[in-house]
Order: structure tokens, then C-alpha cells, then sequence
């Protein structure tokens, strides 16, 4: 007997985001997590971009955006004095900007969305034990009332750095421990600093630095995450979290206003009086990585898989995409339509992606973001990540000879100045995407010929075949194309946004996965092009 289809360890975003994405596609899941109670940290706070384009599709955007802060930017000094000013805006084709958001808010939003599927977290029931086999994965729960043993069809880790996911799965998870500690506290600021600007203010003896201040602006007036190094006397002794991964809260003895005053009377950049002290803690930093993001059912994401230093907001914001890489995969899987190896594509697409994220903000903590590069559009859709890169994912067809619009593998652009039939005003291409099935987009403009509407046909129907009908399809038409009546949505490319940023010309059809990604790109196209794409996901 199988009590849930899904096991998820863990009720953080990461386990949040696990959760509706497999809820709104009707997989039962169950959402386990050992704290009585929701954290009230504001351990995370900046989100991408690129997350809030995630965000747009589980329909939480709004409430994100309603409690959330931009960020516009950073201001560093360095002895007192001013050395940089970093405006954080992104090119006019990314649809959303950088917002700070306490993690206890973005958990809150995401719980109120995973109730209104029907499924609901937990709460005080921890994982001990697991044991998998071929007819699923055996686990022991317990709580107030004591162990039971539940059966799920998989197991999902999102139980933080300290996993007992990936403890039971024996993944080596290598890395060290930064020799430094850190305070964190969230406060009041009675300043005169740029609203929505970060604040980062250092010490430096010899080109060393030696004290540390960074004040990361929350939603509210003046209100602060505020980090600085630990005094002598709030410093613990390492490996207190009971095992030898040292990362997150700790100590028993949280920092007061008058520590946090006093890294500020030495490093602020003007005078100023923190207040309203609403929570504080110690705590330490690692860098690690597993060796594998899964073994047979059991899989690890977020913190589990992957911690590193907090330096440009990229720990949730990864681990949110691990989930919603997985969700889409884990689903078609257990509708018994997944390809064989569809599964293995999770580790093989986010684990390098983690990887890279370890090891550049790494770097970044060292040396400051952007070290070293010439390029600051590049830097910032980097940290936005909007250059996720899956071109070696076994899921991805080979790209055409280069057209000038993205690679198959990379983040599918948006664009703008559409109309369709019956809307009075302009719409946006991402205003499409179901973000539970993939997406064809088939373009045609006045050089695809007259053979056209019976290609578009057969591209279709072959669509349609391969994806066992979990596909939608849209024929997008240049301004100047005239299709003959079609039984597909016709969407008008009025502006010709959506030519540029494909580089489509002629025939061409786009295949778009559940997560935004392109799979396929062709100029040209036939049937069988698109079924052997769909058969690598499809059975």
C-alpha cells in the first residue's frame, strides 16, 4: 500500500515550491517537517529575477510583489569612505527586477498557496528513517504521538544542510567550514541612505579585510538584515550543530542591540541608532556539494544538495529551481508517461549549476562579485540567474546553426507586443505558458510559402503524438504573415519583439518546457524532428 505518491522532508521554500508544483499537477504529496512551528528568520532575502518568473507561474507573483522590497542596488565603503555604487537594473527584455523578501514571508505566501491545493504541511514530524527498493521508498516518521511507518512512490530532502535525506543516502558532501562567524539581526535603521540600496561598509589593514558590515534592506520603514563578524565573546566553538557540517544558526546566546550598535559606531557610513530589534542569531558558513542530487527514488535539493556563502542571494533561489526542475519530471514519472531516464536528467541539469553557484560565491565573499569580469551585463543576468545554461542535458536537442536567438538549453526569452484575437490590448509571450505542460511555438512570417499550413499541421499533430497531448501549441504570426485560418491560437508578433529574440525567420517551431527552458529550436522543422526531441522526456 502507497500512502503518498511524494515524501517531501522539509517545509522551507524549497520543500514549499516541491509541494505545489507537484500538487498542481494533481500528484498527492505529503510535507513533512520537524519544527513545531514556522521560523520567523529572515535567513534569505534577495530574489532573482529569474525566481520571480518561477513565482509568476505557481500564482504567487502578486503576493511576492505586494510584500516585498526592491533592492536598487549597493553602496560600498571601505575606511569610511565611498569606493563603488552599484545600480542593480536589468535590460528592458527581463520582465522583473531584484526584490528582498524576509524568508519567513516567502514561506508564509507559499503556505497559503500549497493550502489551496488541498495539501498541507505537517508540522512537528521529522523523518528517522528511510529504506528504498524497487516498490517504493519505506519511511519512518515521528512525532508527539510516536513512529509510524509511511510508504511513497519517492522521497524528496529539502531538510537543509543538516539532511537526514542525505545523510541515509550516504552522498559525500565535500567542502570546508569559512574559519569566520558572522552575526545576523533584523533592526531598524534611522538613516539617510537611498531607500532599497544595500549597504556594505569594511575595515581594511594592509588590503586585508578585518571588520565587516552589511545591511540588506527589508520591507517596512528603515528596516534592516544587518551581518557583521561575531565578538569574542558570542563566538561558539565549532561543530556545535552535532554533526560536521557546520553551516546556519547556532549558539545559545543570540546577539543584543548593543553588539550590533557597536560594529555600526565603527563601520556605518554616517551615525546611526539600531532599533527595534526583532530576532538575532550566530551563525557559520560552509561551502560543500553532494557527489549526487539523487540515487534511485530518492532525490536532494535547496540546502541538502548544495551551501555555500550568502553573497548575492543565490541559496534559496537555487534550491526553489532544483525543485521546479524535478516537480515537472517527478509527475510526468508517476503519470506513467515520463521517458525512462527522465528522472536522471534532475542530477544531470542542477548539479552543475550548483556547483558553479559553490564555487562563485566563493569567489564572490573573497573578492566581491564581478571580480574580474569586463562585462557588467553579463555579471548581472548572471547573479539574476538568467544564464542557467542546460545545453549538455541529455533532454536538450542540438542547436541549428546559429540564428541569433537563444540556444536550446537556455532560459526562453519574453516578449512583448503581442495581440490575439479578442484582447484589446497588447499581451506578453510568458502570458501564454501554462507552466504545468510544454509549450510549441510555431512561427510563421510571409517567406515560410504556401506549404506552410500543412506543415504547421504535421508539426502539430506529431506535438501532440510524442507529448501524449501535455503539450499546448500557438502559431505566432509576423505582422506582415497571413495564415490561412487555422484551428491553433493565432498570436500576431505586432512589434516584432518576438522575431528579435528568437531570431526566428520562415517556418521555425520552439519547444519550451514546464520551467521555462528551451528544449528545441528549429528553422525548417519537420515531424520527426519534434518527436525524436519529445522522446528523450516521453515514453
Amino acid at each position: 500500500m502507497v500512502d503518498t505518491e511524494v515524501l517531501i522532508a522539509g517545509a522551507g521554500p524549497v520543500g514549499l515550491t516541491a509541494a505545489i508544483e507537484l500538487a498542481r499537477r494533481g500528484v498527492t504529496c505529503r510535507i513533512i517537517d520537524a519544527a513545531a512551528e514556522p521560523p520567523r528568520y529572515a535567513k534569505a532575502v534577495g530574489i532573482q529575477p529569474r525566481t520571480l518568473e518561477v513565482f509568476e507561474g505557481m500564482g504567487v507573483l502578486r503576493q511576492v510583489l505586494d510584500s516585498s522590497i526592491q533592492l536598487r542596488g549597493q553602496i560600498v565603503y571601505v575606511n569610511g569612505a565611498e569606493v563603488e555604487r552599484v545600480a542593480l537594473t536589468l535590460p528592458a527584455d527581463i520582465p522583473y527586477q531584484f526584490v528582498g523578501l524576509p524568508q519567513y514571508e516567502t514561506e508564509r505566501i507559499l503556505r497559503k498557496r500549497l493550502d489551496a491545493t488541498g495539501t498541507h504541511v505537517e508540522r512537528g514530524t521529522a523523518l528517522t528513517h528511510f529504506e528504498q527498493d524497487d516498490s517504493g521508498v519505506h519511511a519512518v516518521l515521528t512525532d508527539e504521538k510516536g513512529e509510524r511507518r509511511v510508504q511513497a512512490e519517492y522521497l524528496i530532502g529539502c531538510d537543509g544542510a543538516h539532511s537526514i535525506v542525505r545523510k541515509g543516502l550516504g552522498l559525500s558532501f565535500e567542502g570546508a567550514a569559512f574559519a569566520e562567524q558572522y552575526m545576523l539581526g533584523d533592526v531598524e535603521l534611522g538613516w539617510s541612505m537611498p531607500r532599497g540600496y544595500g549597504i556594505r561598509a569594511m575595515h581594511r589593514t594592509d588590503g586585508v579585510t578585518d571588520d565587516l558590515l552589511v545591511c540588506i534592506p527589508l520591507p517596512g520603514d528603515y528596516r534592516y538584515r544587518v551581518s557583521m563578524l561575531v565578538p569574542e565573546e558570542l563566538a561558539t566553538a565549532p561543530a556545535t550543530c552535532g554533526d560536521a557540517v557546520e553551516h546556519g544558526f547556532e549558539g545559545s546566546h543570540p546577539p543584543e542591540l548593543h553588539h550590533i550598535q557597536a560594529v555600526l559606531d565603527r563601520l556605518a557610513p554616517e551615525r546611526v541608532t539600531a532599533s527595534s530589534l526583532r530576532w538575532s542569531s550566530v551563525f557559520r558558513i560552509s561551502h560543500r556539494i553532494v557527489d549526487s542530487y539523487s540515487r534511485a527514488r530518492v532525490f536532494v535539493a535547496g540546502d541538502a544538495a548544495h551551501i555555500h556563502p550568502p553573497t548575492g542571494a543565490q541559496g534559496m533561489n537555487t534550491g526553489i529551481q532544483d525543485a521546479h526542475n524535478l516537480a515537472w519530471k517527478l509527475a510526468l514519472t508517476l503519470a506513467g508517461i515520463g521517458a525512462p531516464d527522465l528522472l536522471a536528467s534532475y542530477d544531470a541539469e542542477r548539479r552543475p549549476v550548483g556547483a558553479e553557484v559553490v564555487g562563485r560565491t566563493m569567489r564572490s565573499a573573497r573578492e566581491g562579485i564581478g571580480a574580474g569580469e569586463t562585462d557588467p551585463d553579463f555579471v548581472i543576468r548572471r547573479e539574476a540567474q538568467l544564464l542557467i545554461d542546460y545545453s549538455a542535458s541529455p533532454l536538450v536537442s542540438n542547436a541549428p546553426a546559429d540564428t541569433g536567438g537563444p540556444l536550446p538549453g537556455r532560459r526562453a526569452p519574453d516578449a512583448a507586443g503581442l495581440t490575439r484575437d479578442a484582447v484589446a490590448f497588447p499581451i506578453r509571450l510568458f502570458s501564454l505558458f501554462g507552466r504545468t505542460d510544454h509549450t510549441v511555438l510555431i512561427y510563421v512570417d510571409d517567406t515560410a510559402g504556401p506549404e506552410s499550413p500543412a506543415a504547421v499541421a504535421a508539426l502539430t499533430d506529431a506535438a501532440r503524438r510524442a507529448a501524449h497531448g501535455r503539450v499546448d501549441v500557438y502559431l505566432i504570426a509576423a505582422a506582415d504573415a497571413e495564415p490561412e485560418s487555422s484551428p491553433l491560437p493565432v498570436i500576431r508578433d505586432r512589434d516584432g519583439d518576438f522575431a528579435r529574440a528568437y531570431g526566428a525567420k520562415g517556418l521555425c517551431a520552439y519547444v519550451i518546457r514546464p520551467d521555462g527552458y528551451l528544449g528545441f529550436t528549429e528553422h525548417a522543422p519537420t515531424p520527426e524532428d519534434l518527436t525524436k526531441h519529445f522522446a528523450a522526456i516521453f515514453r
